[in-house]
């Protein structure tokens, strides 16, 4: 029980991390403006490959986060810190993003779109859904992962949040023409205040992790016996 009970931790902390950072909200407007013109077949079609190939993106990182962390010396605290000023630094762009903005996609990504017979994996999957942002949280989500059923309750995280991307873009059309642009730009608000809330916690964990280092603790006992 217990077990499970740490498996549902995890999945929990993985969905609630990701899904506000790769807000589907924010990426239905600009979905609907590279597919302008395609037929429903062809837009399930490129948004169910956009969210296999997001899972694929984001479930390397997570596989090769503990080598890349190992290869240039980066200690778990440290990447906390790292990841919780990033998107500390996302959230508060979201917040202040103009009204509106959110409905507005690029000109030209949308152009650069268009130029594309497929645009599930660019610009889609990458950099809309899994952007910079995203891929920071998810080789954040390797300090939390002690044995091979953490990397589980990750990998199913993610994959839910996929699944939910995934319907969201099914029905863009009829969201963003239900909520409107100030609706979506409302939410897009709301998503940054949690990304900064995340950020911040991410950071204050790095620093207890630091603060409360045996090593750093037997340097500092060591220079006040002196």
């Amino acid at each position: 029980m217990s077990n499970l009970t740490h498996l549902w931790g995890i999945f929990l902390g993985t969905f609630i991390g990701l899904l506000p950072i790769i807000n589907p909200l924010a990426a239905a407007p600009t979905f609907l403006a590279m597919t302008e013109g395609d037929s429903e077949a062809w837009r399930r079609e490129q948004a169910f490959k956009g969210c296999l190939y997001m899972v694929v993106i984001l479930v390397s990182f997570l596989v090769g986060g503990t080598f890349i962390m190992g290869f240039f010396g980066i200690s778990i605290p440290g990447l906390r810190i790292a990841g919780g000023i990033l998107l500390t630094g996302i959230g508060m762009q979201m917040l202040a993003a103009a009204r509106g903005a959110a409905a507005q996609p690029d000109g030209e990504e949308r152009e650069a779109a268009r130029r594309k017979a497929d645009i599930s994996f660019s610009p889609l999957a990458m950099p809309m859904l899994s952007g910079p942002g995203s891929i920071a949280v998810t080789i954040g989500f390797t300090s939390l992962a002690e044995d091979w059923v953490d990397y589980v309750g990750i990998i199913l995280g993610i994959v839910a949040v996929a699944v939910v991307t995934y319907l969201v873009l099914r029905v863009a059309g009829r969201i963003v023409k239900f909520i409107g642009p100030v609706g979506v730009s409302a939410l897009t608000k709301i998503m940054g205040f949690l990304i900064m809330c995340i950020g911040v916690q991410f950071v204050v964990n790095g620093v207890l992790g630091i603060a409360t280092d045996p090593e750093l603790l037997r340097g500092i006992l060591s220079v006040l016996r002196r």
